[in-house]
């Protein structure tokens, strides 16, 4: 989806997986508890490349977003922070994002600048809206051909299921008060376990520290 101008963004998300016979279920469930119930399901597929610049330890990476819906929208440049856990106490992951909205010439600039094409992949499922929450049902495809999105096919027979919220970093810090900012950042948290418990026991989303599993 499309954003307007430039947007400093923290992130917070809970991510989980839902296999394929339940997804059905999983649907209509968020129909009913979000926004909209009257609807039929929004559905979407976004194309994500992957550019790097630099080396080994010491690389920039940026994502250029594209929607396969809708070939008139708007192609958005994306800088995604690592998943951090933050506080222990805090119920979500948190990630900085930052998003701009640019011309569709967006890949030819970025090589201009001596940007690595790297990767793509294809997201392709169904979205929701609860409030200022917004949740995802959706396959991760792998692109086959070379920038060619139509070869894409699922590397999952699985769905990747993930809530989040965003809040600006502008209006963090217009709090000021620390107590004010933390109070304010774990009701954003807590916002979205609470309606995590709701999905239970079809999908489990849960608080992960992925640097964790990449040791084991």
């Amino acid at each position: 989806m499309a954003v307007a101008g430039r947007q400093n963004q923290l992130e917070y998300f809970l991510q989980g997986s839902v296999g394929k016979e339940s997804v059905s279920t999983l649907l209509h469930r968020l129909r009913g508890l979000c926004d909209g119930a009257s609807r039929q399901f929004a559905t979407f597929a976004d194309r994500e490349m992957l550019y790097s610049l630099g080396g080994p330890g010491n690389s920039v990476s940026l994502r250029a977003r594209h929607s396969l819906d809708d070939s008139k929208a708007p192609w958005q440049l994306r800088y995604v922070g690592q998943s951090e856990m933050g506080d222990k106490s805090r119920s979500t992951l948190l990630r900085s994002c930052v998003e701009v909205s640019t011309s569709d010439n967006l890949t030819t600039f970025l090589k201009e600048l001596g940007f690595r094409y790297e990767s793509e992949f294809v997201l392709k499922g169904y979205y929701f809206i609860k409030g200022h929450m917004r949740i995802t049902v959706s396959q991760v495809c792998r692109v086959v051909g070379v920038s060619d999105p139509q070869s894409s096919h699922p590397i999952s027979e699985s769905y990747l299921v993930e809530i989040s919220l965003m809040t600006t970093v502008q209006q963090v810090i217009e709090l000021r008060n620390p107590t004010a900012m933390d109070k304010f950042l774990d009701t954003l948290a807590d916002e979205i376990k609470a309606f995590a418990e709701h999905l239970k026991p079809l999908v489990h989303l849960e608080k992960v520290d992925h640097r964790k599993l990449h040791m084991t």
